[in-house]
């Protein structure tokens, strides 16, 4: 089925953009994923060729270009979690045995570790830091958030972060963030620029 975006954030086809100086991206997980760990397509559910291709490529022009990237310290979780999804499917352990993956295989786990922390490493030399304290004033607007707006628990967080340093450009192939007002969404996913031409909220810069 298709889905039928409302879309209420501005949207930019990054395969038509240049990055500026002046810009500053909140980088989503999965965009941080396909750009620094390398073993990503061998997943069963990898990038695609369009989502390998057009986003480290677009990270590539905003760092010429001076542009600031920004990262938020809730991706860490989200990026260990796909990793470590991805090498239990090379080593050919099934999803329902996640657990003995990650205690009865050591040699395994250690490369798990050791994949993370490469691909961290370099987000880290790749941006800056955004802080987000979750406190209960924090855990409120996100509830809120959430049932005004269709996006998941992880993005919820990314989100709140995004808004309380005042950034308001994200880099991300989530189609949940075009449901997003005020923030401005740099993607190449077809659906979301496809219903954004309709709506009237493609950006061309």
């Amino acid at each position: 089925m298709a889905i039928n975006y409302v879309v209420q954030a501005e949207i930019v086809d990054i395969r038509t953009d240049a990055p500026l100086a002046s810009d500053s991206f909140l980088v989503d997980t999965n965009v941080w994923g396909w750009t620094t760990y390398t073993r990503a397509s061998l997943g069963k559910r990898g990038p695609t060729p369009r989502q390998s291709r057009d986003y480290p490529t677009y990270i590539n022009r905003a760092i010429a270009a001076k542009a600031r990237l920004l990262r938020c310290g809730l991706s860490l979780a989200e990026l260990a979690h796909v990793i470590e999804k991805t090498e239990r499917e090379v080593f050919g352990v099934q999803d329902s045995q996640n657990k003995e993956f990650r205690h009865n295989y050591p040699a395994a786990r250690a490369r798990v570790a050791a994949e993370v922390k490469t691909a961290w490493e370099q987000v880290k030399s790749l941006s800056a830091p955004i802080d987000i304290l979750i406190n209960d004033p924090t855990t409120d607007a996100a509830l809120m958030r959430f049932q005004a707006q269709a996006v998941d628990g992880y993005d919820l967080f990314l989100l709140e972060a995004t808004m309380r340093a005042s950034v308001v450009q994200v880099i991300t192939d989530d189609g949940d963030y075009c449901a997003v007002p005020g923030i401005r969404v740099f993607t190449s996913n077809n659906a979301v620029v496809t219903a954004a031409a309709a709506q009237g909220k493609l950006l061309r810069r």
